[in-house]
């Protein structure tokens, strides 16, 4: 690629069902990178929706010269949908956000500026002050104290959607269904700093959640176990680049 073409920033956003969302999502997303100055990519990745959501991407390709609209063939889930859009990011840096627009874009500048600044490598949002009901909110802070108690971490939210980081923070990782939440400690693990901040968090602009509370609780806890079973099957070596030396 000529530094030309280079690509600084890309934002990968999954989206299933979202056809009510999308026209907001894209203007909101451009809005607050306009005044990046540097070249960047927005990359939606169409989940096989059955509603309007891929002519309505389609449609917003020619007014956002940015949009890059991928499309899986059948539904594969979040997870999935969320790893084809890293796969082909091309920025130097990578957001992510949900399409629900409870993230909120604007937030992402100050999250690449601590990156920037090298004060980490990879920075997760933390949905400090929620909206959403009042089921979800305590299912939620259920789940973040046992995925932390099981884990050893100390994050407030890992499943929030909204992340920033280096793209050759992800380059080693591979990810199973589910595991898209657990990023920050997936990306600890390969030897990066995370870091947390407050982040809006912002009601449902429309359509439905895909996740019930039932589901969200139990696959979650499925999940934090086969990561801790990653975190006690981890190994570190360093080859002794010295053994001429012995010889």
């Amino acid at each position: 690629m000529n530094a030309v073409d280079e690509i600084f920033f890309s934002v990968v956003i999954p989206a299933y069902n979202e056809e009510e969302n999308i026209p907001l999502l894209v203007e909101e997303v451009t809005t607050a990178l306009n005044g990046l100055n540097e070249k960047w990519e927005l990359i939606i990745v169409n989940d096989s929706s059955s509603d309007n959501t891929l002519s309505v991407l389609l449609h917003h390709v020619s007014k956002c010269p940015q949009l890059k609209v991928l499309s899986l063939k059948q539904r594969s889930g979040q997870t999935a949908a969320l790893d084809c859009g890293l796969r082909n990011a091309k920025g130097k840096y990578i957001a992510t956000l949900d399409a629900d627009l409870q993230n909120d874009p604007c937030d992402i500048n100050k999250m690449l500026d601590l990156i920037i600044s090298d004060k980490c490598d990879m920075v997760s949002g933390w949905r400090k002050e929620r909206n959403d009901p009042w089921i979800r909110l305590v299912s939620t802070r259920i789940a973040n104290n046992v995925r932390n108690w099981l884990t050893n971490e100390h994050i407030h939210d890992s499943a929030s959607g909204i992340k920033v980081f280096r793209r050759e923070c992800i380059s080693k990782i591979k990810l199973y269904n589910g595991l898209h939440r657990f990023l920050p400690t997936l990306v600890k693990m390969e030897g990066y700093r995370v870091n947390e901040v407050p982040v809006h968090h912002r009601p449902r602009h429309a359509g439905t959640a895909k996740y019930g509370v039932l589901n969200r609780v139990f696959k979650a806890l499925r999940d934090t176990f086969a990561i801790r079973w990653m975190q006690k099957r981890q190994f570190n070596y360093e080859m002794d680049k010295n053994i001429n030396e012995h010889i």
